[in-house]
């Protein structure tokens, strides 16, 4: 009897150990949202009364986000809480698999896209646009303790943070950077690859299967309800250090000042160590449809004869500006022989939002920059609008598309393409996310760039510089370098940009221009002499450069003192005295390489020479970038005379490999 009662007793346990692990959620079926209390929304979400989650609505600049209200086992066991001490549940996260299906109903060109994600809690503070509702200014570049991980649909390619394209599905795992992606797709029943329009308005079904055994991670879509054979992305990754003990599982999105559209989940399934339960496309809820349609009284009929006859006319009419606006967008014989890519009016037009005030981005020597983005790819860009006012005539328009236009290097701005309507002249470049290099340096700067990017931007501008005098097939001379015309990447490598007043000329020929062009402050001493800008000029102006990177003042600054005016003079009487590095800008709060700090200071008043032969070439300069050859510490002529210029020779040291000839500068 008595072991009878403890086989009860035994048996009991083991039913309330099931019933305790039961109670953690392994199994999610949602076939439409009707009744969904334990669905937790948060921003625009919402769930509509047939049951479909719609996520974002067709507004600019929101979020949506939905998550189950209650956090998901992931692992068994947990060796620091979340919040504690910010460490992440020990041992190996489970498998697990979910099956949901999508639908996008763009409007003015799409949202920014939506995730799939698993995240440590439904508080995530993102921010709209490019951070897909999950992440946000501060958490988005892959930090380990951010414990996020996201499967993105985006339809939106952001070159600031490598989107390969629109319509791409990436794996996210603590960065909105994706670790891969691919474009939207599936394998057919003969495994082809058939690509997909994210937001083509289409129900779209994807199954995302962890196992953790063999680490790796597939997705797999279609537009239908069997799954494909074959996923179209698969990737080894092994999210046991990436996810908690218990982690919160849903869904989020975003959309931006240019582009809206609505996103819906029609149904979601979702298990842990087992295949989550099928949906079927067929029984799922569809979003509703616009009504656009009402009954129309019989009196309404008897004006469509008179609607008729208006609307004919106004087409004739629209006809004939048509055929007056396509000719005024005829291709000239002369531009067939230039290049890159031809763009229509109408398509900068539209990309830069009738060049709208509110995207203005500067203002370069010839005219103003816009901000765009092109309507079918959605790329973005930056249009320069030649003024009409401009001294930049025709001529020196088909030069600067015809050959700039095949300048590739990778601190070079990529002119993309051109276009001309009558007087109106366009320039198409890469939009550079993190604009001009003068924003990071004068005035009070909100963010200000640490010594190794300042040095990185010194670097690739002098690479660019190089390949311009040396490394193309005909020598070009920029002929305005300053900080306002160097770019930032996503990346924050500066990019050499604004060739509206290049000068193009054969390897081994004089440039024969007269015309005295460029910035106060960068102009070299002998242009308003000679009138002949050269490589040499060039090299006088990003000297001036790099001395305002490494100092964090302009060339010369009418608010300083009297001896501090000219900033390459200020630099070279502070060397004399033995005080190098007190010209460095102080708003790097000393912390900075001194090696090469005083690499830079030197030689940007080497380069800043009044006499154009004593200055180094960019291949010297490169080449002390590159520690080749070093610069000596002893400069033997005195301080130059007015204009900012420095003085005479200088020396320096080489290894092994240099040549003689580049002995003396």
């Amino acid at each position: 009897m008595d072991s009878f009662f403890f086989i009860k007793i035994f048996l009991a346990l083991i039913f309330l150990s099931t019933q305790t692990l039961s109670s953690h959620c392994t199994q999610l079926f949602y076939p439409g949202f009707n009744g969904s209390i334990n669905i937790t929304l948060k921003e625009s979400a919402e769930i509509e009364s047939n049951g479909v989650l719609r996520l974002t609505s067709n507004s600019q600049n929101i979020i949506g986000q939905a998550f189950y209200a209650s956090p998901i086992q992931f692992k068994n066991s947990s060796i620091a809480a979340h919040g504690g001490s910010g460490g992440v549940g020990g041992g190996r996260a489970f498998s697990f698999s979910t099956c949901f299906v999508f639908c996008i109903i763009p409007e003015n060109g799409g949202g920014h896209g939506f995730t799939f994600a698993i995240v440590p809690s439904e508080d995530l503070r993102a921010n709209t646009q490019r951070f897909l509702g999950l992440f946000n200014g501060t958490n988005f570049d892959a930090k380990s303790s951010n414990h996020i991980f996201a499967v993105e649909f985006d339809t939106i390619r952001d070159v600031g943070i490598r989107d390969r394209d629109d319509d791409h599905v990436g794996i996210d795992v603590n960065s909105l950077i994706s670790d891969i992606s691919v474009h939207a797709a599936y394998f057919d029943d003969l495994g082809k690859i058939q690509n997909l329009s994210l937001q083509s308005g289409k129900p779209i079904k994807v199954w995302i299967d962890y196992d953790s055994d063999e680490i790796t991670l597939n997705v797999t879509i279609s537009p239908f309800s069997s799954k494909p054979r074959r996923p179209i992305l698969s990737y080894g990754v092994n999210l046991s250090s990436v996810l908690d003990k218990e982690m919160y599982i849903g869904f989020t999105a975003s959309t931006g000042s240019l582009s809206k559209s609505s996103q819906y989940i029609l149904g979601w399934s979702f298990a842990i160590n087992g295949l989550a339960r099928d949906l079927d496309l067929s029984s799922l809820p569809l979003p509703k449809k616009k009504r656009t349609g009402k009954k129309i009284s019989f009196s309404v009929y008897v004006s469509i004869t008179t609607v008729s006859v208006f609307v004919i006319s106004v087409f004739a009419l629209g006809f004939y500006l048509f055929r007056k606006y396509k000719k005024s967008d005829e291709i000239e014989p002369w531009e067939l022989q230039i290049g890159p890519h031809r763009y229509s009016y109408r398509e900068l037009k539209k990309a830069t939002r009738n060049f709208g005030e509110k995207e203005i981005l500067g203002y370069g020597g010839s005219g103003k920059v816009y901000r765009g983005i092109l309507p079918i790819s959605k790329t973005q860009i930056a249009v320069k609008r030649i003024s009409h006012d401009s001294k930049q005539g025709l001529r020196e328009f088909v030069t600067e598309i015809a050959t700039i236009g095949m300048l590739r290097h990778r601190n070079l701005v990529q002119l993309l393409g051109w276009c001309r309507r009558q007087q109106v002249l366009l320039l198409v470049y890469e939009f550079m996310e993190y604009g001009s290099l003068d924003n990071y340096l004068f005035d009070d700067p909100r963010t200000i760039l640490n010594w190794e990017q300042r040095f990185k931007v010194i670097k690739g501008v002098a690479s660019a510089l190089l390949y311009l005098h040396e490394g193309y097939k005909q020598v070009v001379i920029h002929r305005d370098v300053k900080a306002s015309n160097v770019l930032l990447d996503g990346e924050l490598n500066g990019r050499l940009a604004d060739f509206g007043l290049a000068k193009v000329y054969e390897h081994g020929s004089a440039p024969d221009t007269t015309r005295v062009v460029g910035t106060l402050g960068y102009l070299a001493p002998e242009l308003p002499r000679t009138g002949k800008s050269t490589t040499s000029s060039d090299v006088y102006a990003f000297g001036a450069l790099m001395l305002e990177v490494a100092c964090g003042r302009r060339p010369v600054e009418m608010k300083a003192l009297p001896e501090e005016m000219t900033l390459v003079d200020w630099v070279w009487d502070k060397y004399r005295e033995g005080q190098l590095l007190a010209v460095v800008d102080p708003k790097l709060q000393g912390v900075y390489d001194e090696v090469e700090v005083a690499i830079v200071l030197k030689l940007g008043v080497m380069c800043s020479n009044n006499e154009p032969e004593q200055r180094p070439s960019m291949r010297q300069v490169v080449r002390c970038f590159d520690g080749e050859i070093s610069v000596a510490d002893e400069w033997k002529a005195p301080r130059g005379g007015s204009n900012g210029g420095a003085g005479g020779d200088f020396v320096v040291s080489f290894t092994s490999t240099s040549i003689s000839e580049e002995s003396s500068c």
